[in-house]
């Protein structure tokens, strides 16, 4: 009879823990997906035909945690996607023929040098996202690359892209980078990590390899589909935010789909 009642007591305590433990998954679930405001911050744009303005703002929405939403800022050109980034950076929206793009960092951004022949991009933290526009024929080599790379449904696409072209096709080979580590959430969707000292899908960006990893998300939306991809590389001590900002890209983008 002793025994019985040591079990019982031990499966009431046992479920007593699950149930907490549900609980505070759940908890955690509903802080994840509850909408909180972060500062919005307008970001300029340069471009082939003029400058434009940026947008107006001050603060937007966005379903995060309330530690990020304490770091984190939204920033937004008046061009294509925002993307969320630490609070203090500093942004620029590029437009040209081969798709928009917004650059967000630590230090300021000269433009001059951005447009500068010489210019190989960011050694150190940032963020970029670019949107390469599927009626847009500049820099289709360098699309049709990404796409070869990590979208296996799309090889007929990349196919007809490079019609014409006198690239040879081991240019855009049909296979992953060796080293990166890929996450597909669709066949449309994938998420990747380029490891340090590395070229990958994270060097398909103005993201120099240096001695940390760069994390993002390739999408295709649309059809024939445009190309957005999200390439970040946060200090260490923000590292834990990159999901949080991989994550708002991929949400934006299947908001705008069509």
């Amino acid at each position: 009879m002793r025994c019985l009642l040591c079990a019982v007591a031990a499966l009431c305590v046992q479920l007593s823990l699950d149930a907490q433990g549900k609980l505070e998954a759940s908890s955690y679930q509903r802080a994840v997906v509850s909408e909180v405001t972060v500062p919005f911050i307008g970001c300029r744009s340069e471009g082939q035909a003029k400058a434009l303005d940026a947008p107006k703002g001050t603060v937007t929405s966005v379903p995060i945690t309330g530690e990020a939403a304490q770091v984190l800022a939204y920033y937004r050109s008046a061009l294509d996607f925002g993307v969320l980034a630490p609070r203090g950076w500093y942004c620029l929206g590029i437009s040209g023929s081969g798709g928009n793009l917004l650059f967000v960092s630590p230090q300021p951004i000269d433009t001059r040098r951005i447009f500068a022949p010489e210019y190989r991009g960011f050694e150190g933290p940032a963020i970029e996202v670019s949107v390469r526009h599927s009626d847009q024929n500049g820099d289709r080599f360098d699309k049709a690359q990404i796409i070869a790379r990590v979208f296996p449904a799309y090889k007929a696409y990349v196919t007809r892209l490079m019609e014409g072209f006198d690239f040879p096709a081991s240019l855009y080979p049909f296979t992953p980078y060796p080293l990166d580590k890929l996450t597909y959430r669709s066949k449309e969707v994938v998420e990747y990590i380029t490891p340090a000292q590395t070229e990958g899908l994270g060097t398909h960006s103005s993201l120099k390899k240096n001695s940390s990893p760069i994390d993002g998300v390739a999408i295709l939306s649309g059809t024939p589909p445009d190309l957005i991809l999200l390439a970040v590389r946060l200090p260490q001590k923000l590292a834990r935010f990159t999901p949080v900002i991989v994550g708002q890209v991929e949400r934006e983008a299947s908001s705008r789909a069509p």
